[in-house]
């Protein structure tokens, strides 16, 4: 028999990078909260956290903490249904994101969800290609993402389409590619990208030439709104959705450097694949609200 109460605290570990944090949090002393990680290793016989800085989960670790929080799930689930007095004050609910849509539509989509349940969102943010490891690891109940395949598990909903141009202000385009955008000028010519993990400029060299230069110049900028602002500052080009470009594009302040090419992503919610009651009616206004918003043909 699991004790959930010793779950909690290897949970809360995780969550809040660190034993004093999760003491903190579980009002507990952290000598106390050490106690417990301690006696779910010897009663699971396994190592769960690795004691880093911050401590990381091992992937027994992971399972533990997914089963947890779909235990924790379904009892507020129980507690809405019975008896309001049971119920907490606010539920949290562990969302994984891209930047982009945190950006520009995701909490116009899931305003009206929060206008009338008590949840908060505990958002973890990364590239659209890389959420779903967030899913997997038990680390976030559901995500926004590119893959089409429903995870182990879970379920999957499409959104909708972002798509990504090549773009820069006039002065830059002006100084970098005079001739226009070759190989040989985006060598040399400074780049934004969101991170090492990021690869839509590369999918979009192979759309328009059929390769990718061997290495750019590029700013690595993990932050939507910087990101903008260095390509319309003219300290860079680089990839943005239509989202985000559109009036910068209509007022003249960038210009598309590649303007027979885009790329596009589709972009899915991920979910757990069990009843709650409260998931179910945040991914239905998730889906409902994202459809309005971006482009939903499935091709």
């Amino acid at each position: 028999m699991l004790d959930y109460k010793l779950i909690e605290a290897m949970a809360m570990v995780a969550q809040e990078g660190g034993f004093d944090r999760a003491a903190r949090a579980l009002h507990l002393t952290q000598s106390a909260v050490s106690q417990r990680v301690k006696l779910l290793e010897e009663q699971t016989g396994q190592i769960l956290l690795v004691r880093t800085s911050p401590p990381t989960l091992t992937d027994t670790g992971r399972q533990l903490l997914k089963h947890y929080r779909q235990v924790k799930r379904l009892e507020g689930d129980l507690f809405d249904r019975i008896s309001s007095s049971f119920r907490e004050d606010f539920s949290i609910l562990p969302v994984g994101v891209n930047a982009d849509s945190l950006t520009t539509w995701f909490f116009d989509a899931v305003r009206p969800f929060l206008d009338t349940e008590r949840v908060v969102l505990d958002l973890s943010v990364d590239d659209q290609e890389q959420t779903h490891r967030l899913l997997k690891d038990g680390e976030v109940m559901g995500c926004v993402g590119d893959q089409a395949a429903a995870m182990q598990g879970c379920r999957v909903d499409y959104l909708g389409r972002m798509d990504y141009r090549l773009l820069a202000s006039p002065g830059f385009s002006a100084r970098w590619f005079p001739d226009g955008l070759t190989i040989d000028a985006i060598g040399r010519a400074p780049a934004v990208i969101f991170n090492r993990k990021d690869d839509l400029h590369n999918k979009l060299f192979r759309l328009a030439f059929g390769t990718v230069p061997a290495a750019i110049p590029a700013h690595f900028v993990p932050s939507s709104e910087k990101f903008v602002d260095l390509i319309a500052s003219g300290l860079a080009y680089g990839m943005l959705p239509d989202l985000q470009s559109a009036k910068l594009l209509r007022d003249g302040r960038l210009v598309n450097l590649l303007p027979d090419h885009y790329v596009p992503v589709k972009l899915y919610w991920h979910c757990w694949n069990f009843r709650s009651e409260l998931l179910e009616r945040f991914t239905r206004a998730l889906v409902a609200g994202a459809r309005k918003v971006l482009h939903n043909r499935v091709d």
